[in-house]
């Protein structure tokens, strides 16, 4: 592809597709300025968020650049067109059925005991500061690896594209990133997600049909073919070492249980449901976020899916290659790779002024107001907020331009670990009066115990003696999305059953959460 775009007048159309995109975010930061006056409104858009802009926000962070170049090349060449159903699980399950089960308990809840993020959840609905503090430390630990990651990834996609330097691809997103975000904070971010779901929703839609139209494809010719060569749509439960666990039919249900179920505990995501305005908005985003899912996560997998048809193995070795190789065969002109940068780019955007929020919210209003100074009114704490977004960006940033390794490894168990320890603890406060402060603290130091003993055994068991610690623990987490699955069955577990045994909290609390959902909008 970079021998394609070499010469400047090849490359023209797609800087004007990026320089049009760039000049989208600016201008959103200058409208949406005035909307963040407050803290609240800076963080949640005073809650007012419609069903369209808090669907399409809440899609587009769930799918980032690692959807569309590295899950999708990686399931495409081990599972075929099977890895399209990890879409349809993600839509049934990490959309609509989430957005049944979560959102109104959670606009609910936040609203009756005032909390606008999850750890302020956690604290008032189980009576604990500390409970607060463990997992805004959890949080921002495991959000910054999960941003370095999508920096770097997104670095090398613009760096192949438009030849330009690695250093300045992450330096203008972490700008562009950093922009809206501090000017217009949620709403500036919500406005861009629709924004930039639009545009995913195009280029997946452009994507596919160039991709079965092409020669390597041609429609059902190429389905056939696949199912022909054991890639079809149902996997098989074979492997090369006969181990079940290696097997793609294994590898399909662990990836869809995490993807799915991982999804309703990240606080980035939880926060939509912080911010939507009433129950007839919660129904419109039942709706556009099943179908914004199935469209862009299904259109993901099953480009992805196709890569056999290209090749017999990833393109030098890395599944890293396989959808950029792919597209450069179909025959995608400059403009249209211009177009895919910017698809991929607009995932990833969004995906990274969430994590930022979610991250810097950590800091400022959990630890900074809920700890170090209480009385801070709400105009500091945003001012606050606004630097740590600059801090957590440009952190990430610089991470991702250093290229440390452990930082990106550690990305990989972030989903996993984040998800394990809090969606006990969260599921069940919004449903069970019974849950209590001892559960979700046993689930949360649980999850990160858990998630450590497994990466090392994973990593030790059938390596050869001798062998150093790097390669134990990069074998290890290897297994990392296993080890999420394991990891969220076990916060599930642990939080009904220490409860049962422990000190329950205030009946003034639970009442307060529990007669909110009794409230019509």
């Amino acid at each position: 592809m970079v021998a394609m775009l070499a010469a400047v007048d090849a490359r023209w159309p797609a800087f004007l597709i990026l320089a049009i995109y760039i000049a989208m975010m600016v201008g959103i930061a200058v409208f949406a300025s005035r909307r963040a006056t407050s803290l609240n409104s800076f963080y949640l858009n005073d809650r007012g968020m419609g069903g369209w802009m808090s669907a399409f926000s809440y899609g587009t962070t769930y799918f980032s650049a690692v959807i569309f170049v590295g899950y999708a090349g990686q399931f495409g060449m081990s599972m075929g067109l099977a890895s399209f159903w990890i879409g349809v699980a993600n839509a049934a399950i990490g959309s609509c059925l989430a957005w049944i089960v979560l959102a109104r308990r959670t606009k609910a809840m936040t609203r009756a005991l005032n909390t606008k993020t999850m750890p302020e959840f956690f604290e008032k609905r189980y009576g604990s500061r500390h409970l607060k503090l463990l997992s805004s430390f959890v949080i921002f630990f495991f959000l910054i690896p999960y941003s370095t990651s999508v920096y770097q990834g997104l670095g090398y996609i613009i760096e192949t594209v438009y030849g330009i330097p690695f250093v300045w691809c992450v330096v203008v997103m972490a700008v562009v990133t950093a922009s809206y975000l501090f000017v217009g904070g949620y709403f500036a971010s919500s406005l861009s997600d629709f924004i930039q779901g639009i545009i995913m929703i195009f280029g997946v839609g452009m994507m596919l049909i160039f991709m079965f139209n092409s020669s390597y494809v041609n429609w059902g010719d190429g389905v056939d073919k696949l199912i022909g060569m054991g890639f079809g749509f149902f996997p098989s439960y074979d492997s090369a070492t006969g181990s079940v666990i290696d097997s793609p039919g294994f590898n399909l249900i662990v990836m869809c249980l995490l993807t799915s179920f991982g999804i309703w505990s990240l606080p980035q995501s939880v926060h939509k449901f912080y911010a939507v305005k009433n129950d007839a908005a919660i129904k419109k985003g039942i709706v556009i976020s099943t179908l914004f899912a199935l469209i862009i996560g299904g259109g993901a997998y099953l480009n992805g899916g196709l890569a056999h048809l290209f090749f017999d193995t990833a393109p030098n070795g890395n599944n890293d290659y396989v959808i950029v190789t792919m597209l450069q065969m179909a025959g995608f002109t400059p403009a249209m790779f211009g177009l895919i940068a910017v698809l991929v780019l607009s995932a990833s955007m969004s995906t990274l002024s969430s994590l930022s929020l979610t991250g810097s919210s950590a800091i400022s209003i959990d630890l900074y107001h809920g700890y170090i100074n209480p009385k801070a009114d709400d105009n500091r704490v945003k001012w606050l907020m606004r630097i740590l977004c600059l801090v957590f960006i440009a952190l990430s940033a610089v991470l991702a331009i250093l290229k440390i390794d452990a930082i990106v490894t550690l990305m990989s168990l972030s989903w996993g670990t984040i998800a394990g320890c809090f969606i006990g603890p969260y599921v069940y406060g919004l449903y069970s009066r019974k849950a209590t402060a001892a559960g979700a603290y046993v689930s949360i130091v649980l999850g990160l115990v858990v998630t450590f003993v497994l990466v090392l055994a994973f990593g030790f068991v059938g390596t050869p003696d001798g062998a150093d610690f790097g390669t134990v623990i990069k074998k290890g987490i290897a297994r990392s999305p296993l080890i999420g699955v394991i990891t969220m069955a076990t916060s599930m577990i642990v939080t009904p059953l220490v409860s049962l045994f422990t000190k329950k909290p205030s009946d003034q609390t639970v009442n307060q959460c529990f007669d909110a959902l009794r409230v019509k909008d």
